[in-house]
């Protein structure tokens, strides 16, 4: 039984109200402009090339444009509602084709997605930039921020204004015309660089293969690892083999099972190493000029460094309160460490094995101390631990706690053959949303791979789900 990763999508539809404008849009009949004609309006993806993708997104900007134009140039006094509420409601064609977009380019990547994804980064970040940067924009929020008491603001409201009047802040609202122009330029660059990063470490993940043509070197692997590398093998083109690769439903058992040190040794170091082997999809340039950029971006706005101005939204809030929680599990951590390292080492020492534990041995010799200590198999674990198993058991904990009803549902559109959908509704039936279930590793998925599709009025028991046993979660 090979691992499985989760990709969850949440969406509460309908998705979106849109404004007349935005019903008006129909750009060569492309799918992503027009309302959805599809059970509970979900996405068409049935319908969705990737060339729609482009036009969509510059027609959706353009229609934002236009919406914040019409606030920030309005000739009446600024108000929470007229301001505040009407930039939060605003853009609802943007989100809704970015989330779709994002998701595939996630979920389901190929060359032409990722393509689109560079060709648009700049348009995006440009975007973004004409709004946190628009001064007559930032002089209503500001106006609104100042005299916020006369509003009478429920804590969702000030939750908001707080948000928006930050945001411009955290944006460069207060800066001058040079810093600005400069502003731009790094968010220009940054949104590219992040883009490549990703993509060079999935082409990296699915470049690379362990082919193992000698059964002995299959020793201490699960049947149902051998099984589907024996699968991947077959899929690659080379029958008669096993091919074990970078995707962490392969290297991750592979280094757990696996007798084979050197065998261990060089898939590890290949899953170590993925953007830092040279040529065209190395990341270490890369890295260094987005971690200069960042610290350049964050010392523009006021920051210290970029550390302090990413945690300033955090619940650490600043570097030195992060710092602290980690200086104290540090050493605790440590000696638990190091005797679990004089653990492994009396073990290798016993196969022979001299020399410092390395990273390859860890995991491998870690099962091993569980199965002599306390008599415990994963493998004998997993029946237990099906896919069926574990996703019934967070349906019922989601139940339990939530009221949240499961459905699976068959007439829905899909991105990928492998997804599944259910609806969800309350214990009375009342439709709350939709979701999609991506349980498999495949290359056009990026590892650990998680988006929600939430708009404002989602219920918060969709958050929780979400930040909590949804979040990047390893099924057996």
């Amino acid at each position: 039984m090979k691992k499985a990763f989760l990709t969850i999508t949440l969406i509460a539809t309908p998705l979106m109200s849109f404004s007349q404008e935005n019903k008006a849009v129909a750009t060569g009949n492309n799918p992503l402009l027009t309302s959805y004609s599809t059970p509970y309006e979900v996405p068409p993806f049935h319908l969705i090339k990737n060339e729609h993708f482009k036009p969509a997104i510059l027609e959706a900007i353009r229609i934002h444009d236009g919406e914040i134009k019409a606030i920030a140039e309005s000739k009446a006094a600024p108000t929470f509602e007229n301001t505040i509420v009407a930039m939060e409601n605003a853009g609802t064609l943007l989100n809704r084709v970015n989330t779709v977009f994002s998701n595939l380019n996630g979920a389901n990547t190929n060359d032409d997605l990722q393509r689109i994804a560079k060709e648009v980064a700049p348009e995006q970040s440009k975007h973004l930039d004409n709004i946190f940067l628009n001064e007559k924009l930032y002089a209503r929020v500001k106006k609104v921020w100042d005299e916020q008491k006369k509003y009478n603001l429920n804590g969702e409201q000030a939750r908001m204004l707080e948000r928006k009047y930050k945001a411009f802040l955290r944006s460069g609202a207060n800066l001058d015309a040079k810093g600005k122009e400069r502003l731009r330029e790094i968010n220009k660059e940054l949104s590219v660089l992040s883009l490549k990063y990703g993509e060079n470490v999935l082409a990296e993940n699915n470049a690379y293969q362990l082919v193992i043509d000698k059964k002995e070197d299959l020793a201490g692997l699960p049947a149902d690892l051998i099984s589907a590398a024996a699968d991947e093998a077959k899929a690659k083109g080379k029958p008669g083999k096993w091919v074990f690769t970078l995707h962490n439903a392969s290297v991750m058992p592979f280094l757990q099972y696996a007798d084979n040190r050197e065998l261990r040794r060089q898939i590890w170091t290949a899953y170590q190493k993925r953007g830092n082997n040279g040529g065209a999809t190395d990341n270490k340039a890369g890295a260094v000029q987005m971690a200069n950029l960042r610290n350049e971006k964050a010392r523009l706005l006021g920051y210290k460094n970029h550390a302090a101005f990413v945690l300033e939204e955090r619940m650490a809030q600043t570097p030195e309160k992060a710092y602290a929680l980690l200086d104290q599990l540090w050493k605790p951590a440590l000696a638990k460490a190091k005797a679990e390292e004089a653990d492994i080492k009396k073990l290798m020492a016993a196969d022979g094995i001299k020399g410092d534990v390395q990273p390859y041995d860890w995991r491998y010799y870690t099962e091993k101390i569980r199965r002599q200590r306390y008599a415990l198999d994963e493998e004998e674990l997993k029946p237990y631990f099906s896919l069926e198993n574990v996703r019934n058991g967070i349906f019922k904990v989601t139940e339990n706690l939530y009221g949240l009803q499961y459905r699976q549902l068959k007439d829905v559109p899909k991105y990928h053959e492998d997804v599944t959908v259910w609806e969800v509704t309350e214990k009375d039936g009342k439709h709350i949303g939709l979701l999609y279930m991506d349980m498999h590793p495949r290359e056009s998925k990026k590892g650990g791979c998680l988006d929600d599709i939430i708009p404002q009025a989602a219920d918060e028991r969709w958050q929780a789900c979400s930040a909590g046993y949804l979040n990047r979660m390893q099924l057996l």
